[in-house]
């Protein structure tokens, strides 16, 4: 499967909600939080499945707590309730004031979601260390089944299998089903990036 990447500018989002024309944008307070959400979940809506929609915060100045919460977090929690189908999101040219401020808002909701930037990649928010274990695994192969998990970790298969499941729901990892041998049936894991 390949998935789509779309990239959606928030300082734009910021600037015209706000009604700026230039500067750094600021994301402050719960109730632009919440204007810059409803544009994203818009966004996610139009998108075609299996994208996965970068939320570039480069023109962003600061986040504060309250809106890393809005956006970010409340984001999120609807992602993985699949009310978006198969799509996902990762954050791009996030800063260090960024990350501290995004991180607390996820790891309060017990919440993980990858950063992205040039080939770089890493989790923000609250990731359990098994899983994060899987995850980079995951993210070395591309594609990765539970019985090839369980090879490579020395795991029971209904073990790799849980935590790929766990990875999938969290939104961190795509899946695809596919055929094997006489009738039967897989998932392959795939990283985002």
């Amino acid at each position: 499967m390949v998935l789509h990447t779309s990239s959606l500018d928030l300082a734009a989002l910021v600037l015209q909600a706000v009604g700026g024309e230039t500067g750094p944008a600021v994301l402050v307070t719960r109730e632009l939080g919440s204007h810059v959400r409803h544009k994203i979940e818009r966004q996610l809506e139009l998108e075609q499945s299996n994208t996965l929609l970068l939320l570039d915060f480069s023109g962003i100045g600061i986040i504060d707590f309250s809106c890393a919460d809005e956006v970010v977090a409340k984001l999120l929690t609807r992602l993985q309730a699949m009310e978006f189908g198969e799509k996902f999101v990762a954050l791009t040219h996030v800063n260090p004031s960024h990350r501290e401020n995004i991180g607390v808002a996820l790891e309060r909701k017990k919440l993980a979601l990858l950063v992205v930037d040039k080939g770089y990649w890493e989790v923000l928010g609250d990731l359990k260390h098994y899983l994060d274990e899987t995850l980079r695994q995951v993210m070395e192969q591309k594609r990765l089944t539970a019985r090839l998990l369980a090879t490579r970790l020395g795991l029971e298969l209904n073990t790799s299998s849980t935590r790929l499941i766990n990875l999938y729901k969290a939104r961190l990892v795509a899946r695809i089903e596919e055929g094997v041998g006489e009738g039967g049936r897989q998932f392959v894991y795939q990283g985002l990036v």
